[in-house]
């Protein structure tokens, strides 16, 4: 299909063009019929004179119609020049128009903020909701992030990596959602929380720069900026430190956010250690900006590092705070590996902290399985239960496994800080409702007997048990 797009009409001053996209507005004047047509590129205004041949057709459009117009691009008069609105010194006068698509009436107008529509109708019509343009701007900000983020970790020479989607289920962390095997009955999947592990054997084998776009997915309580899935910047980094994975994100953050006309506050980021971010603000994620910096759309970037290793559960036991896999900080390594001072072990992880959120964390990990070990020998498990849990990785450390270490960056959050959002599905494309539903298709919901029978799964109704 031959097109000239919107955003190029400009350079068609004078020239008879063809566009394709939606109808926006329709005016009917009688005489006259005004139009707003857009694609994904901009919107224009278009006018059907009356000795057009376009006249009947014209008389049939409605607003969302699917449409090919034909004709002038020319520049209006001074005194028709339509301030402040995209275009509104051109204007599209037709002589053909094609419909390609007819549309029934929209459940709300997308041309309009679509924010202010239930969540429930947004989210059936999602599909509607991504034309509006605050959606077209959230989404397209996202791929923009994304891509400048793989140019300047492919600069540095990292290597694009995927990992598996179905793995090994584990009892760290959040809930897993779990997949069950048809040719293993009775035994199960689990969907990946993170690639955690994974990423720490790419290091094993030698690649030493490793990231990826990961998709991770956790059944953890929803809130406005969490949900069952979400996407990270997944790096991993051999023969590093902790300041050297800090420095190289901080270079990346600053080049992304600038080079998207964003303006970082503090370079380089402030720095505070968990002990003084809870001394001074009394949460280890905080908003350093003022009120006029906010306004302004500022980014206030900050790094948060050396976190307890451990914390008590509610039954007096031991857990991590944030990654079983961290390693202990050089001094507190021999408390470590003798299990003393349990509480007073600090761990080399860092998390970096934007605009009252935390938008990445990361570690140095351990990487001699004695010191693996111990973690969770802490953490109460015994010889069999540590081998069950964590052997292929205790076995991957006896091989040379190198030092090293990494972070994984929480995109929709980060966009969250970009485009000013307070709600992670104002980010997503396709997001979960409150209630955990799929927006657009019905999910979840039962399988047909014939699909429980070739699971060999048995389902009891919520609260009895089989």
């Amino acid at each position: 299909m031959s097109r000239t797009l919107i955003k190029d009409l400009r350079d068609n001053i004078g020239n008879e063009v063809t566009i394709s996209g939606w109808v926006s507005v329709r005016r009917n004047q009688g005489k006259m019929v005004f139009f707003d047509f857009r694609d994904a590129t901009g919107t224009i205004q278009g006018v059907v004179l009356p000795a057009s041949s376009a006249m009947e057709e014209a008389k049939t459009l409605r607003t969302e119609y699917v449409v090919s117009v034909t004709g002038e691009v020319v520049k209006r008069g001074e005194k028709n020049v339509q301030q402040g609105k995209e275009n509104g010194d051109l204007e599209l006068r037709i002589e053909g128009i094609v419909t390609l698509n007819t549309s029934e009436t929209p459940p709300f107008d997308v041309t309009s903020d679509t924010s202010v529509v239930g969540e429930e109708t947004r989210l059936e019509y999602r599909y509607l909701d991504l034309r509006s343009e605050r959606m077209q701007k959230n989404i397209r900000m996202r791929s923009e992030f994304v891509r400048r983020v793989r140019e300047f970790l492919f600069r540095k020479s990292f290597t694009e990596i995927e990992t598996p989607l179905l793995t090994e289920s584990t009892p760290e962390g959040s809930r897993d959602f779990v997949v069950p095997s048809r040719l293993h009955p009775g035994s199960f999947y689990a969907l990946p929380q993170a690639p955690q592990q994974y990423k720490q054997l790419l290091m094993v084998g030698g690649f030493e720069k490793y990231f990826q776009i990961a998709r991770a997915m956790r059944d953890e309580d929803l809130r406005a900026d969490r949900g069952f899935e979400h996407s990270q910047v997944d790096i991993e980094m051999s023969f590093v430190e902790e300041n050297d994975v800090m420095d190289l994100v901080e270079e990346m953050m600053i080049e992304v956010s600038e080079a998207m006309g964003f303006t970082v506050k503090d370079t380089p980021f402030p720095r505070f250690t968990y002990a003084k971010a809870m001394a001074k603000f009394g949460a280890d994620k905080f908003d350093l900006r003022t009120e006029e910096e906010r306004a302004r759309g500022i980014l206030a970037y900050a790094w948060v590092y050396r976190f307890p290793f451990f914390e008590k559960t509610d039954e007096g036991t031991w857990t991590f705070t944030h990654n079983p896999f961290s390693k202990a900080i050089d001094e507190h390594a021999p408390l470590l590996l003798k299990g003393e001072k349990i509480g007073e072990i600090l761990t080399g992880q860092y998390d970096l902290v934007c605009n009252g959120y935390e938008t990445g964390g990361g570690s140095i990990r351990e990487h001699k399985p004695e010191y693996l070990k111990s973690v969770y020998k802490i953490m109460g498990y015994t010889e069999y239960e540590i081998e069950e849990r964590v052997g292929h990785m205790l076995k991957a450390f006896t091989y040379g496994a190198p030092p090293h270490g990494g972070i994984a960056l929480g995109i929709e959050r980060i966009l969250m800080t970009l485009t000013g959002e307070k709600y992670l599905r104002e980010v997503q494309a396709f997001p979960m409702t409150r209630g955990g539903q799929t927006a657009v298709m019905k999910a979840p919901k039962p399988l047909t007997k014939e699909q429980l029978l070739e699971l060999g799964i048995s389902v009891t109704k919520a609260g009895k048990k089989a």
